[in-house]
């Protein structure tokens, strides 16, 4: 059972976070792309990306911005609204490391969170707002038992 997991089954509150981290590849690329059906060039076409100014290949922004669904799934937040902001194109080989934190829970458990995304360099590549139902009492029963 992940350290994430455990403290949810413990009950989460205001300023509780998780950080992760993954480096992403050409592969994950060309299987994001088969997934999604998003082939722009820009992920795909070297010649494209220099007109568009950039350094390489890019990332899909949705691939690295989905790093959340592993927080998510572990804490069993069911999303209701996300907002990401793309500060800087994320390449081939970057690592990222995702900051969750958790910034408001009603009394009926909506919460708030912030996740804060940064490559090898510290540079923030994306910026999140999140927005969801945390799991209540019964349902950490059950993540308890599995």
């Amino acid at each position: 059972m992940t350290y994430i997991r455990k403290k949810t089954i413990e009950g989460l509150k205001v300023g509780d976070g998780f950080s992760i981290s993954r480096t992403f590849t050409e592969d994950d690329v060309n299987r994001f792309a088969e997934i999604t059906r998003d082939y722009n060039p820009v992920h795909f076409d070297d010649r494209f990306t220099r007109v568009k100014g950039y350094n390489g290949r890019v990332c899909h922004g949705l691939l690295v911005a989905s790093m959340i669904s592993e927080i998510g799934g572990q804490i069993g937040w069911l999303a209701s609204e996300m907002q990401f902001t793309y500060k800087k194109p994320v390449y081939f080989g970057d690592t990222i490391i995702c900051d969750f934190k958790i910034t408001d829970i009603d009394e009926k458990g909506r919460a708030v969170a912030k996740a804060e995304y940064r490559n090898q360099n510290g540079f923030v590549v994306i910026e999140g707002i999140l927005k969801g139902i945390l799991p209540d009492e019964k349902a950490r029963e059950i993540m308890r038992m599995a």
